[in-house]
C-alpha cells in the first residue's frame, strides 16, 4: 500500500509519498532504482563499494539494497544521481566522449561537476521510460549490448531510443511531484505570505505539536533566524541548495562566538532541507574575534538533508544539548569549523577545509560522561591543499570524534592528523578512526583505530538513539 500524506500550511500543499511507489517521472529529491528496458535488471555499484572509481553494473533488482538506490538532485536544468549506499555520484570517467565507456561512481563534491550531470528525456518508444543523457559527453546511459546477464557493464553510448537505453525510475521515497509551484510561505520578493524566514517561524503557534512545512522561494535572505518552534521544516524550493541562501555576517567581535550565528535551531524535531546557511563575514573588516558561526544547534532531534553550511572559523556549533543527523550535506570552513559538546552524525556528507594553510576540522568539547560526540560516517573529507588538514583537536579534554568508513583525501596531514589544543592533549581525548580509505587514511601510531568488535558500538544508530530510540538513519 502507498502511504500519502498531505501537509497544508497557509495555502501551501506538499505531497509526501511512502516507499513502494510505481515507476514515476524523476524529480529532484526522489530516490529510485533504475531498471533497464532490455533486461529488467537495476543499476548497481559493483560489490556495493564505497570507493571512488567503483564501476557500475546491472544486477537483479532489490529495492532494499542501498547500492541500487539513487537520489536525483537538480543542478540547473540537469541532475546528479547519488548512490544512497556510498554517497557518490554517477560519473563519466575523465569526461570521456567515447561510446562504450563504462560508467563509475565518484565523489559528488558540491554537485557542479559536469561529468556527473544528466538530463532525463521521456522515451517516445516506451511509455514510462526515460533516456539518461550526459551533459559532458552527450551520450546516453546504456546496458551494454542489451544483455540480460548479471554484472553486465553500464556504459555510455551514442543516444538511440532503444530498449538498452530506456530506463524505468522506480521510486522508493521523496516527492512524487516537483516542489510546490503555488504561493510559497516565504519569498523575499513579496510573492509569498511572508518576506522573511523569521516572520514565517513567528507565525507558527508556540505550542505547535505537528509538522509545519515552511517553503522558501529561491533568493537571498539576509537575516538572523531562530527556529524556536518544534516540528518545523524549512524547505528551499530551488533546483539546488545553493538557490536558497540564509546569510548574515555577525562575528565574535560584535556578538561573542555563540551569539554570532546566522541561524539558531533551538526547538526540538526541526528539519531543514535544500537550502544554504552562511556566515559571510569578511575577517579583515574587524580587529579581532574572527569566529563567526553560520549555524548553531541547541536542540534535540534536528535533521539536515541536502543543506550547505558555509563559513570560515567556527562555522557549525553543536552545543551540549544538541542531537542531530546530517545527510547528503556540505560543510566548509578554516579553523575548528565543526565544534561543541553535542552529538551529531554526518552521513554521506562532504567536509571541506578551504584554507590553503589547512587547519583543524573539529574542536570537540564532549563531556566525560557522554559516550558519543561527532561521527563522520561514509563521508568525504577534502581540502584546498595536501598534507595540511587536521581531523581535529580537543577543545575540552574528553572530546569524542570518530571518522568511520569515510574517504580522507590527501589534504589530511597523515603523519599527525590529531593535534593538541591549549593544555588539552589529543592523546587523552577520544579520537578514533575505523576503516577509512583514500590518500589521507594512513594508519600509524598517531591514529587510534577501532577494532571490528568495538565498531559495533559506534554506529550512527548508537550515536543518536538516546533514551528515546531516535533512529533517523534507518
Amino acid at each position: 500500500m502507498i502511504a500519502v500524506v498531505l501537509t497544508v500550511l497557509a495555502g501551501v500543499v506538499t505531497l509526501t509519498a511512502g516507499p513502494g511507489l510505481a515507476a514515476a517521472a524523476p524529480v529532484a529529491g526522489g530516490v529510485y532504482t533504475l531498471a533497464s528496458g532490455s533486461s529488467g535488471k537495476c543499476v548497481d555499484v559493483a560489490g556495493a563499494s564505497s570507493a571512488d572509481g567503483a564501476l557500475l553494473v546491472q544486477v537483479a533488482c532489490n529495492a532494499a539494497a542501498t547500492d541500487q538506490q539513487w537520489k536525483a538532485t537538480a543542478q540547473g536544468s540537469a541532475f546528479t544521481l547519488a548512490n544512497v549506499g556510498s554517497g557518490r555520484c554517477v560519473d563519466v570517467p575523465g569526461s570521456s566522449t567515447v561510446s562504450g565507456t563504462q560508467l563509475q561512481q565518484w565523489g559528488c563534491g558540491d554537485g557542479t561537476k559536469p561529468p556527473q550531470q544528466w538530463t532525463f528525456a521521456p522515451s517516445s518508444a516506451a511509455s514510462g521510460k526515460y533516456l539518461v543523457r550526459s551533459v559532458v559527453s552527450g551520450l546516453c546511459v546504456a546496458n551494454r549490448d542489451g544483455s540480460t546477464a548479471g554484472n553486465n557493464p553500464i556504459v555510455e553510448e551514442t543516444c538511440s531510443d532503444v530498449a538498452r537505453m530506456q530506463w524505468t525510475f522506480n521510486q522508493l521515497s521523496g516527492p512524487t511531484t516537483p516542489p510546490p509551484t503555488g504561493t510559497p510561505t516565504v519569498a523575499s520578493d513579496g510573492t509569498g505570505r511572508y518576506r522573511t524566514v523569521q516572520a514565517a517561524i513567528d507565525a507558527v503557534p508556540s505550542g505547535n505539536g505537528s509538522r509545519v512545512v515552511i517553503t522558501i522561494k529561491p533568493g537571498i535572505y539576509r537575516e538572523i533566524v531562530n527556529v524556536n518552534k518544534p516540528y518545523v521544516t524549512l524547505q528551499g524550493l530551488g533546483a539546488a541548495p545553493s538557490n536558497t541562501l540564509i546569510v548574515n555576517n555577525r562575528s565574535a567581535y560584535t556578538s561573542g562566538t555563540s551569539g554570532s550565528y546566522t541561524a539558531l535551531i533551538s526547538a526540538r524535531d526541526v528539519t531543514a532541507t535544500n537550502l544554504t546557511i552562511s556566515n559571510d563575514l569578511d575577517e579583515n573588516s574587524i580587529p579581532s574575534g574572527q569566529q563567526a558561526v553560520a549555524l548553531r544547534l541547541d536542540s534535540d532531534r534536528t535533521t539536515l538533508t541536502s543543506v550547505r553550511v558555509l563559513g570560515d572559523q567556527d562555522t557549525l556549533l553543536v552545543n551540549d544539548s544538541a542531537r542531530a543527523y546530517v545527510k547528503n550535506s556540505y560543510v566548509e570552513g578554516t579553523v575548528d569549523f565543526i565544534f561543541g559538546g553535542g552529538t551529531i552524525v554526518f552521513h554521506s556528507c562532504d567536509i571541506y577545509e578551504k584554507r590553503s594553510t589547512g587547519g583543524p576540522i573539529t574542536a570537540g568539547s564532549t563531556d566525560a560522561g557522554k559516550l558519543y560526540g561527532f561521527l563522520f560516517y561514509k563521508s568525504r573529507i577534502t581540502g584546498a591543499t595536501n598534507n595540511t588538514t587536521s581531523l581535529g583537536r580537543p577543545w575540552y579534554p574528553d572530546a569524542q570524534v570518530l571518522y568511520r568508513e569515510s574517504t580522507l583525501s590527501a589534504t589530511i596531514a597523515t603523519a599527525q592528523p590529531w593535534t593538541n589544543m591549549s593544555s588539552n592533549s589529543w592523546q587523552n581525548a577520544r579520537f578514533l578512526e575505523y576503516r577509512n580509505t583514500g590518500a589521507g587514511a594512513t594508519v600509524n601510531s598517531n591514529r587510534p583505530q577501532l577494532s571490528d568488535s568495538q565498531a559495533a558500538n559506534y554506529t550512527p544508530q548508537k550515536y543518536l538513539a538516546g533514551s528515546d530510540g531516535w533512529n533517523p538513519a534507518g
